[in-house]
């Protein structure tokens, strides 16, 4: 099993950035493609961006491309999702997430993945 911790996430104005982080614990040999989802109030839970197990390989949603940006250290085995120019229609829970059978980074379904976090909140006003 793995173990997902999401942390980072509050209230910030449109145009700022914010940092999420992802802890993994447990079989962290399991987590090999990961990536984050949201889903806002009354909205289905949606792709936000993908990494491959190695890190060398990510994708993104069309509407976070160029803002937002995934990373991960297999050495502290934390992934991380850096937010900029945030908008309102930003605003939505994040949930991290781990797959222990896809590598790539363009798993966007989320039956594709085994291992979810808690989720955090991201508040951005206008």
């Amino acid at each position: 099993q793995v173990q997902l911790v999401e942390s980072g996430g509050g209230l910030v104005q449109a145009g700022e950035s914010l940092r999420l982080s992802c802890a993994a614990s447990g079989r962290t040999s399991g987590a090999n493609a990961m990536g984050w989802f949201r889903q806002a109030p009354g909205k289905e839970r949606e792709f936000v961006a993908g990494i491959s197990r190695a890190g060398g390989a990510t994708s993104y949603s069309d509407s976070v491309k160029g803002r937002f940006t995934i990373s991960r250290d297999n050495a502290k085995n934390t992934m991380f999702l850096q937010m900029n120019s945030l908008k309102s229609e930003d605003t939505a829970v994040y949930y991290c997430a781990a797959s222990r059978w896809t590598y790539t980074s363009r798993a966007s379904q989320a039956s594709q993945y085994d291992y979810w976090g808690q989720g955090t909140q991201v508040t951005v006003s206008s």
